[in-house]
């Protein structure tokens, strides 16, 4: 989220959480644009994405957005989310030879599962081969998050192979750059009807 206006379109849309990068990114949101719009928009969870950050730098802003989720995006390993004072999301790019007894050394609230492109920490809007990921997602013992390319069309597609406790959108609704309202609806209403059909996704935009 960069607007105020985007985050309410989410909120009143029927979303769970919302997301601000303070990672070097398009998408980045300065610090008092953030504080203002999570000040605002109530009733409704707030996750500050990080990548490789200074833990201190992490701690302040997560007091001073109230933030309720610090989502780890980089290199940051199990010893740092443990020293992050908020329930961590931690992102995971997904490949071939994934090593699951790594990531279950974290002790996290969830997992991300995104696409992996070299040189890229996330924001890729690239979807990863989710019938590959099924093995791993079923094997881990976590609450499952996923991203990576997720759109209006296909959300409800990835929801019934995975069947993830929550999935994270950007870029698959905007246009021109921009949060698309229309778009941020069509996704929130997909994602409620899979539920219906036996999935079980949170909402998270960013």
């Amino acid at each position: 989220m960069t607007s105020l206006a985007a985050a309410q379109a989410a909120k009143e849309g029927g979303a769970d959480l919302l997301g601000f990068v303070f990672a070097d990114s398009r998408r980045r949101i300065e610090l008092q644009a953030a504080q203002k719009i999570t000040r605002t928009v109530k009733g409704i969870g707030k996750v500050g994405v990080f990548v490789n950050a200074p833990l201190a730098e992490v701690q302040a802003i997560a007091s001073q957005c109230r933030l309720d989720f610090i989502q780890l995006h980089g290199d940051e390993t199990p010893a740092y989310c443990r020293a992050v004072k908020h329930p961590v999301i931690k992102a995971v790019r997904i490949r071939g030879g994934f090593n699951i007894t790594a990531i279950e050394a974290y002790d996290v609230e969830w997992v991300l599962f995104d696409s992996l492109v070299p040189g890229q920490y996330g924001g890729t809007g690239v979807a990863f081969a989710w019938h590959e990921a099924q093995p791993l997602r079923w094997q881990l013992k976590k609450r499952v998050m996923v991203a990576g390319g997720l759109t209006p069309e296909n959300v409800g597609e990835a929801i019934r192979i995975l069947r993830p406790d929550g999935v994270d959108v950007s870029g698959g609704v905007e246009t021109g750059g921009n949060k698309d309202s229309e778009k941020i609806y069509r996704f929130i209403q997909t994602v409620r009807a899979a539920q219906r059909g036996g999935g079980n996704a949170e909402n998270h935009f960013s």
